[in-house]
């Protein structure tokens, strides 16, 4: 019962024509649209040098690996130079910003770096951006740092140079790790990042497809799900068999989205493939979780179930970046339990980590807070249909 349920829902969610549209169609345009409106955007805009500020205060005097990084991103010998950097006090700062003769300022408090900006634009982006990556890979140079220092001792060198020790790193390194590229090239452009959101909202979009194989499930809903209340079938088996056949149906979609926009239109996802996949599976399951979530939770006709799935989808692919990487960075710095939760930022971030950083502590994170949002909305799904019963039909 279980693989005849299974191939009749697949064949179903094929021949319906309107979901079609939305998981195999839509995407593949709006992705062109993408590319139509970037195009010439990418052709020029190689990285140009823009003026920073970073407050020389005491708590900046002891980050030696940032200041080593902004040396490199700021030497006018470097080919890949990204900053004028001033260094001023505080009030300078405050001023230099608004007279806009700085782009923003970065402030040490408390060994935390703090960006402080008047307005968005893609140079506050890239400026938040290094940052994040300085970040991400600060542990790995102190561990490499102490390593050095470490065998330095060992080799009975006590007048070791602990800047110069953290100079070496970075040029060893040669920009892999802590320093930014021109990325309006070859390599991944943060316009890019709006692609990720893009495949986030069709992982999301799937949830349409689970949506409907449940609907088909349940008496309220369907003719199919008045027979099914009254046959002998375990429902359990009803309801599995057509989750995991509108998944496969999903699954369909993405890889046709994903071929599309990697071999078609360039997009780069880098060289990471198994781990993209994984992503794109687990992403792709929030998607359904999220359909069948809907479909058991609310009581309301298909078509009010389906325009919920898709405001919603809509609606978190907004706060991912879809309308503006800034946007994402905005709440990651301000309420960052909201990206945590937003399946389609955590799709997109997943994307975002793999392309960037050679560590996956993030990409794990990713993972494991999708992992989380499945479990809910499964578990609270599957105790509402268990529930379910109805006074006649």
């Amino acid at each position: 019962m279980f693989i005849h349920n299974l191939k009749y829902t697949v064949k179903i969610l094929f021949k319906n024509k309107v979901l079609i549209f939305w998981m195999f169609v839509f995407p593949i345009i709006l992705g062109v649209f993408f590319h139509m409106a970037f195009e010439n955007i990418e052709k020029d805009e190689a990285l140009q040098v823009f003026d920073i500020a970073v407050i020389d205060n005491k708590e900046y005097q002891n980050q030696t690996i940032y200041q080593e990084t902004f040396k490199e991103l700021s030497n006018k010998k470097n080919k890949d130079q990204l900053f004028h950097i001033h260094f001023v006090n505080k009030k300078e700062a405050k001023q230099l910003l608004e007279d806009n003769e700085i782009e923003g300022y970065v402030l040490f408090n408390k060994q935390e770096p703090q960006i402080v900006i008047k307005e968005n634009g893609m140079e506050q982006t890239i400026l938040q951006f290094v940052m994040d990556e300085i970040k991400q890979n600060k542990r790995m140079i102190e561990d490499l740092t102490k390593k050095q220092i470490e065998d330095e001792i060992q080799q009975g060198n006590y007048n070791f140079n602990v800047q110069q020790i953290v100079h070496d790193i970075l040029q060893k390194l040669n920009n892999q790790e802590v320093s930014l590229k021109d990325t309006s090239s070859s390599h991944l452009s943060y316009m890019q990042i709006e692609y990720y959101t893009l495949i986030a909202m069709a992982c999301m979009y799937g949830g349409m497809l689970g949506l409907t194989a449940i609907n088909n499930q349940l008496a309220n809903m369907s003719a199919k799900g008045k027979r099914v209340s009254v046959s002998p079938n375990k429902k359990g088996i009803l309801v599995l068999s057509s989750a995991l056949g509108s998944y496969l149906v999903s699954l369909v979609g993405l890889a046709i989205l994903l071929i599309f926009l990697n071999f078609s239109l360039n997009v780069e996802f880098g060289s990471q493939w198994l781990y993209i996949i994984i992503l794109s599976l687990v992403g792709d399951l929030a998607g359904i979780s999220m359909g069948i979530f809907i479909a058991s939770v609310f009581r309301v006709s298909e078509q009010a179930k389906t325009g919920i799935n898709i405001a919603i989808s809509m609606f978190f692919s907004v706060l991912s970046g879809m309308m503006g990487v800034t946007l994402k960075y905005v709440i990651d710095k301000n309420i960052p339990i909201v990206n945590l939760i937003n399946p389609n930022n955590l799709i997109t971030d997943g994307f975002y980590a793999l392309y960037y950083y050679n560590t996956f502590n993030r990409y794990i994170r990713d993972i494991c807070c999708l992992g989380v949002f499945i479990i809910v909305c499964l578990f609270i799904s599957f105790r509402t249909l268990r529930r379910e019963q109805y006074d006649y039909i």
